[in-house]
């Protein structure tokens, strides 16, 4: 028994000795045995993972998203000012030929099977006609269903089966520094994806729309991307790409657009009732200054000061006037006017709302009734 021992340890010894030789000198003849069979298997899975999604890819979400996303192609008449039967015209402009119509390029995304598009109220104003064209390569005419230029929204609709809808997500949950994509059809290349992050929320004061309530991004958008989508990480849209703070033209990392909660109410309402409906009290307002503050007399901190009240008008039956301070509508405290503006439209039409306000060196509350906001009137934009 012993010499059996002593043999099959000598074997095993040697099994060894020749194996980590073979492994150090010649490990090309190890791949050709067996045990290189689980080896090219290794490599096999390996392959199959670099082909596979790579970590931090988009791909899901621009493929989910994307297909929802449509070109907006508009053409208007051109402007005719000049009378080429006048001579006084063409002595002062010669004679200039028709030069086509004016054709302005942008995107939109398909929220219902339906049809319905969302766009920017700046994408299709003015024009005679619109097209959308669709990744599929579809095409169809586009009709406006209605305008919201307070938001600068706009609602179309096509008439085509089958269409991607995208999957509208929640962008009160947004938080700066979170990922996302902003897709469209910039200068007419073609669609195209871009990532970001959050770079702020609830960007105002910025002369853009009455109601403002930015997602600032730093994803590249460029003229062509108005009306895109603006999506998070798992393809669920999160804004309206609306404008870029540019020097150039092109982007400089600071594009904004419209929150997907706000885009909804403007859907909704324009879907629904053909119009958006807001609150109005009829009150100029002004960014409150020390100089205003020195104005008026007011003792208080914050606010908005009231600089005109529309004779007649809802602030003016409830007692307002000028050189008021406005510090609270209902619950919600207002130190901006793009605050105050956002939380009177918020009332619906006909209800009564307490406001507290300063008035010199008195804290005073009334109890205004908002009237329906008058439409805004439009005017050329250049």
């Amino acid at each position: 028994m012993k010499r059996l021992w002593l043999l099959f340890s000598q074997v095993v010894t040697v099994f060894l000795a020749v194996w980590f030789v073979l492994v150090t000198l010649k490990p090309e003849w190890i791949n050709r045995s067996n045990f290189g069979a689980g080896m090219t298997l290794q490599e096999s899975a390996s392959s199959m993972g670099a082909a596979g999604v790579a970590p931090g890819s988009f791909s899901a979400a621009a493929k989910k998203a994307s297909p929802a996303v449509v070109s907006i192609t508009t053409s208007k008449a051109p402007e005719r000012n000049i009378d080429p039967t006048d001579p006084w015209s063409r002595f002062f402009f010669g004679d200039r030929e028709d030069t086509g119509p004016q054709v302005g390029l942008g995107s939109g995304v398909i929220v219902s099977a339906e049809g319905y598009i969302l766009t920017n109220f700046h994408v299709v104003e003015g024009a005679d006609e619109i097209e959308v064209s669709l990744t599929d390569g579809r095409k169809a005419k586009g009709q406006v269903i209605g305008v919201d230029p307070d938001s600068d929204l706009a609602v179309l609709k096509i008439k085509l089966d089958r269409l991607p809808v995208i999957v509208i997500g929640q962008s009160e949950n947004l938080q700066v520094g979170d990922q996302v994509l902003a897709i469209g059809n910039p200068f007419g290349v073609g669609q195209t994806v871009t990532s970001g992050i959050v770079s702020a929320l609830g960007r105002n004061q910025l002369g853009i729309n009455t109601f403002e309530n930015f997602i600032q991004t730093d994803a590249a958008i460029n003229p062509g991307n108005s009306g895109g989508a603006l999506v998070d990480v798992n393809g669920n849209l999160m804004g309206i790409n609306t404008a870029i703070f540019s020097k150039s033209g092109g982007s400089m990392g600071i594009g904004f657009a419209i929150p997907v909660s706000i885009a909804k109410q403007v859907l909704e309402g324009i879907v629904k009732d053909g119009q958006v409906t807001r609150g109005w009290i009829g009150v100029e307002p002004a960014e409150m200054t020390a100089e205003l503050k020195e104005t008026f007399g007011v003792k208080g901190d914050g606010g908005v000061a009231v600089t005109g009240v529309l004779q007649n008008g809802p602030a003016a039956k409830a007692g307002l006037k000028p050189g008021d301070v406005i510090v609270q509508v209902g619950s919600i405290s207002v130190n901006h006017v793009s605050e105050l503006l956002s939380a009177v439209a918020a009332v619906k039409p006909g209800t009564p709302v307490k406001f507290r306000i300063l008035r010199k060196d008195k804290e005073m509350e009334l109890e205004v009734t908002p009237s329906q906001r008058p439409k805004t009137k439009l005017s050329p934009r250049h």
